[in-house]
């Protein structure tokens, strides 16, 4: 009986140990090197206890991955156990490859929860463009073109760079104003 009590304490006292340093290992932002910008989801929400509590959402969606300086485009399917929210403007979510080329693992904030983070894993099919928003539609372009616009506007989410230097019509001095740098005039990818 004794070495039955033994075993019993010593086994929880090892869950113990284990559900500890689970907890206390926060995730950190430095582990996650890229980011990704979410254009389009959908999600469907499973209460599988038939609870208030949401157990799992599942769904698809597009969005652009930031890695290396480059934008790569890719269509992605998740499960996770928090609800995914598009990218709003210019905003990336912190990720890192899971398996490369195959799934990625996004950070993403815990609404009501301050400085709280969950991950979802997103299973990803990387495309040869990348993908902007234009007059509210999706719209892609070669990956090229997109970088060139991303270097006319000082735009890098992963050296903190993360709003575009939108350029403008400039004054020339004399009254008049003069034209923007080439590429000012397309539509900013979102």
């Amino acid at each position: 009986m004794c070495r039955f009590l033994f075993g019993v304490l010593s086994s929880l006292a090892y869950c113990l140990v284990l559900s500890t340093s689970a907890l206390a290992g926060t995730l950190n932002t430095a582990d996650f090197p890229l980011r990704v910008h979410i254009f389009q989801h959908n999600g469907h929400s499973h209460y599988y206890r038939r609870t208030e509590t949401l157990d799992v959402v599942d769904g698809e969606g597009r969005a652009n991955l930031y890695e290396n300086g480059l934008p790569h485009g890719f269509d992605f399917a998740y499960r996770c156990g928090e609800r995914l929210m598009n990218s709003v403007g210019y905003e990336t979510y912190f990720a890192r490859w899971k398996k490369p080329g195959k799934s990625l693992e996004v950070l993403l904030p815990v609404m009501g929860k301050p400085g709280a983070a969950d991950t979802c894993e997103l299973k990803v099919e990387m495309k040869n463009v990348a993908y902007y928003r234009h007059n509210g539609a999706i719209e892609e372009e070669p990956e090229a073109a997109f970088k060139d616009w991303m270097d006319k506007h000082q735009y890098d989410p992963e050296k903190g760079f993360i709003e575009p230097v939108h350029t403008a019509a400039v004054p020339t001095g004399d009254g008049t104003t003069g034209t923007a740098p080439t590429g000012a005039a397309q539509s900013t990818p979102q």
